[in-house]
């Protein structure tokens, strides 16, 4: 079985939201308990308004970004993707598609099934540059579903 999905993705997917939303929320906390004796400012209605705005708006961005990143490896027969919690295999011929493109410095894969699997019908995933390389070397019975 070979992973295709980066390392960083446990990072990405769990560390980064968790100390955001724990950091900032302490700090949105402090804002409402503490606002007039931290500073003045701190207790303006358009400063709390502005944190609060702040704090949901990075929830909605890890929700939409963040969360739906899944690890995925593969072999010769099956695609394995997990959520950290859950594993499933899908058999090569239930996928449409793998969509990739590059977002900065980072590979965005997504993988598109023909019907609905556990995770939904697209499930998206950041690929070790290397890895997903030599996957689609390794494979190339396989580029007719690679979507670029």
């Amino acid at each position: 079985m070979q992973r295709i999905s980066t390392n960083a993705t446990i990072f990405f997917k769990f560390f980064v939201p968790v100390f955001w939303l724990v950091f900032f929320g302490a700090f949105l906390a402090a804002v409402f308990a503490y606002g007039a004796e931290m500073a003045s400012g701190f207790a303006s209605t358009s400063f709390r308004i502005g944190a609060v705005l702040f704090y949901l708006s990075g929830l909605a961005l890890f929700y939409f970004t963040l969360f739906p990143l899944k690890r995925v490896e593969a072999d010769t027969d099956f695609l394995y993707v997990t959520n950290y919690f859950k594993t499933f295999r899908y058999p090569w011929h239930n996928i449409e598609s793998i969509t990739d493109s590059t977002f900065l410095f980072f590979t965005i894969a997504r993988i598109e099934l023909k019907e609905k699997g556990h995770f939904g019908k697209k499930m998206t995933f950041m690929a070790s540059h290397r890895l997903y390389q030599d996957f689609w070397e390794e494979r190339p019975e396989l580029v007719g579903l690679r979507k670029v």
